[in-house]
């Protein structure tokens, strides 16, 4: 079937604002690392000690930065959703900013920077996974990061337009939109941050069971 009107608008503007996302926002690892020891009193000097840090612990982190991402998502929402439909452009546009950043700050969470061009292609792996689009392995070593990352946006705008397309059909009434972009932009926010976290979550719980079976193994004796 082919894609409406809307959703190839809707695509295009999605695509354009994660890109423009990519190239000019990013979170720094070190300067992030001071505020989770000061905000939250974690116990590190690196992100290789989030291993030794409570899963809870980390868990209650990543729900305050999804909770934050909400409450900014929101209120941009709300203010550009007084224009109507015209304000859509720009909605998305911080909607793809604040969302870029929140998965930035959990990958941080649990442990995982993105200082090599690798780690900075597995975090728009989890980008994906948190738009609900699976990204094969094989797509992500066969690639060089420059085509990989725009190849991922694209499918990612893809996949999220289809997701929005039918929700923000009362985006065409201004005013109204107003409310309706404030809890749109909640709940994608919302959504997306869950996803992100369970795929973090997941490799942080794999990095953490494999330094317990390394920790286990018994040392090699000389003459061994």
């Amino acid at each position: 079937m082919p894609k409406s009107l809307v959703r190839r608008g809707l695509e295009a503007a999605l695509r354009g604002a994660f890109l423009k996302a990519y190239e000019a926002v990013k979170v720094d690892p070190a300067h992030y690392l001071q505020q989770l020891r000061i905000v939250y009193e974690l116990p590190i000097a690196t992100y290789d000690g989030i291993a030794s840090v409570d899963v809870v612990q980390l868990d209650r982190i990543a729900e305050d930065t999804i909770r934050g991402s909400m409450k900014l998502a929101a209120a941009g929402g709300a203010g550009f959703g007084l224009g109507g439909i015209l304000t859509i452009v720009p909605d998305l546009g911080v909607l793809a900013v604040i969302t870029i950043r929140m998965i930035q700050k959990l990958s941080l969470i649990y442990g995982f920077a993105y200082n090599t061009e690798d780690e900075e292609a597995e975090l728009w792996v989890a980008a994906a996974s948190a738009a609900g689009v699976d990204i094969s392995r094989d797509l992500v070593e066969k690639q060089v990061v420059s085509k990989f990352i725009p190849k991922v946006i694209q499918r990612i705008a893809a996949s999220a337009s289809a997701e929005m397309v039918e929700k923000w059909s009362a985006r065409l009434i201004p005013v109204v939109s107003s409310v309706i972009g404030a809890g749109l932009n909640y709940y994608f926010t919302r959504v997306w941050g869950e996803r992100a976290v369970r795929h973090f979550r997941q490799r942080h719980m794999e990095v953490r069971s494999k330094a317990l079976l390394v920790a286990s193994e018994p040392p090699i004796l000389p003459g061994n």
